[in-house]
């Protein structure tokens, strides 16, 4: 942590967080049941958005700009205002004003508002918050994580035969699907059970809590998984990259899970090298 960062700065970067989340949430509830997947634009195959995306955007944002009109921003929708991690020192929050569009249009209860602030490329404070659930997830650097308001851990050490593995589709095309496949069923054949909840920061709080043993996806953009990164860690779990090597704030694959070793054995399980790369849209 750097030395300026101390714990009063995190504990208010971590109340922005908390609320800028409960602003989207808000509007979530307010739309739902009111709008479906006919009002969705398309953003790409299999990507919608919605004017609850942007909604909740506004409100997110809103926050956190009357907070820290100095800090920087990297949100879903809209034009980026940055695509480089910015300079030294210099936080950035990372804002999914919805999680898992395709779920809320469906009426399904899996989707989240996910917002972090980051400081070189790493999230030191972070909320991701559940309307349908009434779940809200939080974590500050050296603070530990916690679901409303009680600390949560990852799961122990257990077998592939008592754990329950969570994934996310490669929905931007079909050329890897094959291999993705494959994984999915050389995880299953070791005896995890799998799943696919379709919002990543959803994913990632239940590896934070327990709920799941481990998790992997071959492409999310940073706002798919800073928050949960940090409750993930924060919960005494671990994150990854699936080409191996440490978590960076850039598009791409991700591993959670409980425990080092439940992380390589699923890296083991995958065969990471029979899946292509994809590239990168936040560079360092």
């Amino acid at each position: 942590m750097s030395p300026s960062l101390d714990p009063h700065t995190l504990d208010l970067w971590l109340q922005t967080a908390r609320d800028a989340a409960a602003a989207a949430a808000q509007v979530h509830r307010r739309w739902s049941g009111r709008i479906d997947i006919r009002s969705a634009d398309h953003k790409g195959f299999s990507d919608f958005v919605s004017r609850v995306d942007t909604e909740s955007q506004d409100a997110a944002l809103e926050v956190i700009q009357r907070s820290h009109p100095d800090h920087l921003i990297l949100a879903e929708e809209g034009e980026p205002e940055v695509t480089r991690i910015p300079a030294a020192g210099t936080p950035l929050w990372v804002v999914d004003p919805l999680d898992g569009t395709t779920n809320y249009l469906h009426g399904h209860p899996s989707h989240a508002a996910s917002v972090a602030v980051t400081v070189d490329g790493k999230p030191l404070a972070a909320c991701v918050h559940a309307a349908a659930t009434g779940e809200c997830w939080w974590a500050r650097a050296g603070g530990g994580s916690f679901r409303n308001g009680r600390p949560v851990r990852v799961s122990a050490p257990r077998g592939w035969e008592q754990s329950l593995v969570a994934t996310g589709f490669m929905f931007r095309g079909a050329n890897d699907l094959d291999a993705f496949t494959a994984q999915m069923g050389r995880v299953k054949a070791a005896g995890a059970g799998i799943r696919r909840c379709g919002a990543a920061a959803l994913d990632l709080c239940y590896v934070a809590d327990g709920r799941y043993e481990g998790f992997w996806e071959h492409f999310l953009n940073p706002w798919d998984y800073a928050a949960g990164w940090l409750l993930v860690e924060e919960a005494g779990g671990v994150t990854g990259r699936m080409e191996g090597g440490r978590m960076e704030l850039g598009a791409g694959s991700i591993m959670a899970a409980n425990t080092a070793t439940t992380l390589q054995g699923l890296r083991e399980l995958l065969e990471v090298a029979g899946v292509g790369g994809l590239e990168t849209e936040l560079e360092p």
